[in-house]
């Protein structure tokens, strides 16, 4: 959402914050904050200099979970998101994966490698971040793996998202990105502390860090 100059005035000078101050809050790189003001998800104004402000209710309202110009989590759609592998029994007898990628290419080899060499793990996939973050909500995943360029919310928002929920602290994550090292730098706050596979290395690498991951679940 844009605010037109003549609100400016009517806005307290502690009522927002600047894009690189978004970005530190939000945990994010700062051209992620800014395709958020430009997709209307944070409120946002520039100053007769031409400085872009950011309404830090807005922001408190994502860190909260909330979000701006988006529908309520039972309208937000669910129908990109594909259950592969056995059919969970009810004790949940099989390991849950979400992955959240747009990618159809890198959705087809992660559901092949885990379909050949993890059977027994149940895999839900999404295309987008915030049907994404709503299957988590919903499925409760053990491990998630997750892309860092996504549609909707970007996969370091989604993680800060979900590392502030109690209920998730246990949760296993991957990242999957097609980002070197370097480019990954504004996103390191998000990341620290998480496993990182390169899309290059992804047939090589991601078996190893998924078996780490389900070796940490507790036993079912």
């Amino acid at each position: 959402m844009q605010l037109d100059k003549s609100s400016l005035s009517k806005v307290p000078a502690d009522d927002h914050v600047t894009t690189l101050e978004a970005a530190r809050l939000l945990g994010m790189a700062v051209r992620s904050v800014q395709l958020m003001v430009d997709r209307g998800e944070l409120e946002a104004w520039k100053t007769p200099g031409g400085h872009r402000r950011i309404s830090r209710t807005s922001v408190e309202r994502w860190r909260q979970g909330e979000r701006v110009n988006t529908p309520p989590q039972d309208q937000v759609p669910t129908l990109s998101g594909h259950r592969t592998g056995p059919a969970p029994t009810p004790g949940r007898s099989a390991p849950r994966v979400l992955l959240i990628e747009d990618s159809a290419h890198f959705q087809n080899l992660i559901k092949l490698l885990l379909g050949q060499q993890f059977p027994q793990v149940e895999l839900l996939t999404a295309s987008d971040g915030i049907s994404g973050l709503a299957m988590v909500g919903q499925y409760q995943p053990d491990v998630l793996m997750v892309d860092i360029l996504l549609p909707g919310i970007d996969g370091a928002a989604l993680i800060t998202s979900l590392r502030a929920m109690p209920q998730f602290q246990a949760m296993q994550i991957i990242v999957v990105t097609s980002l070197d090292a370097q480019q990954l730098t504004p996103y390191a706050f998000s990341l620290h502390g998480i496993a990182v596979v390169h899309k290059p290395q992804l047939v090589v690498e991601l078996p190893g860090l998924l078996s780490a991951c389900l070796n940490k679940l507790p036993a079912q």
